[in-house]
């Protein structure tokens, strides 16, 4: 999409929808009707008990491919107003986008065994699972901490979280798109294909109005960057006990998805990779007992 779009509270909120149709899906989770006629996007905002400025930052992340607002952007902007719309939003993927996914992916699936069915049914099962999970901590914990400044929680696992989610949806295509059965039915596949494409940009946009609202909220861990979280060291114990990623996944009840992003942040912040660097560092840290480990 184009990177000159020019939004401003004075201009009619229909030529906003002329610019890029794609903001229906802003409109309709903001809870804005039709008709505005010739009212600037002020007035419909004003109208609503919408702060416009705000509005028009949700839209433009939308609008605009890679644009990140900067500090003269989010300045004025209510917080508020973002988080309604994040949660709104929640509720949309949750019952709309992922259902009519679904949808796609049951028709696509029919003419495949039952256990190819099984299979992909599970896969993405475990995946609305992890992402509901996901979503009420957002809802429970991240949002009531950037509408009170005061309040102080780590974020750790929300930034991890959200790369899972992101790692699942590429996982998802990638099986569509290379290991589908050659029964599948391919005219589904290629809408469901769609439907992840779009759902992954919209997640993408998600995520960016959330770090926005976070913007200056964040508090550094007493520890450092580099100190494993308790989650963490909680995933290395069944690492150096030579346990496989789906046993962690099923003892600790995540998916696998997001054990692999435990691993790899593990990774990073020790500058170990191996299986048996992982243990010895376990043992060193006091993590495990020596006669636990195999």
């Amino acid at each position: 999409m184009s990177t000159e779009l020019s939004f401003s509270p004075s201009m009619k909120m229909a030529e906003l929808l002329e610019k890029d149709a794609s903001l229906l899906g802003v409109f309709a989770r903001m809870g804005l009707s039709f008709g505005y006629g010739e009212a600037t996007v002020e007035d419909v905002c004003k109208a609503a008990g919408i702060d416009a400025k705000s509005f028009l930052v949700i839209c433009k992340v939308y609008a605009q491919s890679g644009w990140r607002p900067g500090p003269e952007d989010l300045e004025g902007v209510d917080n508020g107003v973002i988080v309604t719309y994040l949660s709104r939003s929640h509720d949309y993927y949750i019952n709309v986008a992922l259902k009519d996914l679904a949808s796609g992916i049951g028709r696509m699936m029919v003419p495949c065994e039952e256990a190819h069915q099984r299979v992909i049914w599970k896969f993405f099962s475990d995946f609305k699972e992890e992402l509901g999970k996901h979503f009420e901590y957002e809802e429970t914990k991240v949002f009531p901490y950037v509408n009170d400044p005061a309040a102080r929680i780590a974020l750790g696992s929300y930034e991890e979280d959200h790369s899972g989610v992101s790692e699942t949806l590429e996982d998802l295509r990638n099986l569509v798109m290379t290991h589908l059965p050659a029964s599948a039915d391919q005219q589904e596949a290629f809408k469901v294909l769609s439907g992840i494409n779009s759902l992954e940009a919209d997640i993408r946009c998600h995520i960016l109005l959330e770090e926005t609202a976070l913007e200056g909220r964040k508090v550094e861990e007493p520890e450092g960057d580099d100190t494993l979280s308790p989650r963490e060291k909680e995933i290395l114990v069944c690492v150096a006990k030579g346990m496989l990623n789906k046993e962690i996944a099923d003892v600790n009840n995540i998916s696998i998805h997001t054990v692999i992003t435990h691993r790899k942040n593990i990774t990073r912040k020790t500058g170990i990779k191996t299986v048996a660097g992982l243990t010895v560092y376990a043992l060193l840290n006091n993590l495990i007992d020596i006669n636990s480990v195999e």
